[in-house]
């Protein structure tokens, strides 16, 4: 019963079905409109990609543009040899005006001829064999040092010498050098210009501590003495504690202490001592002395620093004295 019933309702709805106008078509159920929750992350994606790309393309760029500047850079690095301004070789150029100066200032009419020889060897061709000199005097070099360089351009310079000759004169002759190629020449005529010249000493008013001084001058001989021979033992009892102070191991003997100038002052302060010495007869048998005759002796001053400790005097130091002689000791 149940069975014919469903089939008597399937031909109602058949013949509903066949009752419906033709041209009006059955409406379609659609599904309600959805969002894609995934649009969002696939923009990521694209912008994570193009900026990827960026990075990628910048290094690449960077990357020739290195190679092409690495290739480039050896030129670069240094300018051209003929853009860069020399150094005049001021160390070469003395040492070359040493060398002149001991031609150019010797001269004699019987060595005229290996002088202007000498001398070719520093003058540029076509110049005066003897250059300026007459033929005429003689005159010799005893000494001679560099006094200074002036430096006029980067082959140009004009060294200073000082120099000493037999007559007793001391000059200074300006040597003209020019130097090109790591060599050089005598570019024109020297200059003979004054030496220095002997200016006075400045005076100064110091009040002399006798009382010290006639106190160093029974002290000191013992001192000096063991100074001349070296002996190290006598030396540490007369110098500072921690004060180191080498001897001359007998170069000379111990003469006399001649003069003692201590200024006023504290417990530290620096004297002046005027010592003889006297050379040993060996030495001075080999300097043309007769074994036998008076024995050579000579006079130096030394600046002593002393300071005074339970009333005796200990040396700091030793050395030559800065004082002006007249100032000296009396």
């Amino acid at each position: 019963m149940v069975r014919r019933a469903l089939l008597d309702r399937d031909d109602v709805l058949s013949a509903d079905d066949e009752a419906l106008p033709a041209s009006q078509p059955l409406p379609i159920s659609r599904p309600a409109k959805t969002h894609w929750r995934g649009s969002g992350g696939r923009w990521l994606i694209w912008i994570g990609r193009a900026v990827a790309w960026a990075v990628i393309l910048l290094i690449g760029y960077r990357g020739i543009l290195a190679i092409i500047d690495g290739r480039r850079s050896p030129a670069s690095a240094s300018p051209p040899a003929e853009t860069r301004s020399p150094q005049f070789p001021v160390t070469m150029a003395e040492a070359y005006a040493l060398q002149f100066g001991d031609v150019y200032l010797n001269f004699n009419p019987a060595q005229a001829a290996r002088r202007s020889r000498d001398l070719a060897g520093f003058l540029p061709p076509g110049a005066d064999a003897q250059l300026g000199w007459n033929g005429v005097g003689a005159q010799r070099l005893l000494a001679e040092q560099v006094a200074g360089v002036l430096v006029t351009g980067g082959h140009t310079a004009v060294v200073t010498l000082l120099a000493r000759l037999a007559s007793g004169r001391m000059i200074e002759l300006g040597v003209p050098i020019y130097a090109a190629n790591g060599g050089m020449v005598v570019s024109g005529n020297p200059a003979l210009l004054p030496g220095p010249s002997k200016v006075s000493l400045p005076t100064a008013s110091r009040s002399a501590d006798q009382a010290t001084a006639a106190a160093l001058h029974r002290q000191l001989p013992a001192f000096f003495e063991a100074f001349a021979s070296g002996d190290r033992t006598t030396l540490a009892r007369f110098t500072l504690p921690g004060t180191h102070i080498s001897g001359l191991n007998g170069a000379v003997e111990f003469g006399a202490i001649d003069s003692v100038y201590a200024p006023a002052g504290g417990s530290s302060r620096p004297v002046w001592v005027t010592v003889t010495w006297r050379l040993p007869a060996l030495a001075t048998a080999r300097a043309g002395g007769a074994v036998g005759a008076a024995t050579a002796s000579v006079q130096m001053t030394y600046q002593l620093t002393v300071v005074g400790q339970q009333g005796s005097w200990d040396v700091a130091s030793i050395g030559a004295s800065t004082a002006p002689l007249q100032q000296g000791p009396s």
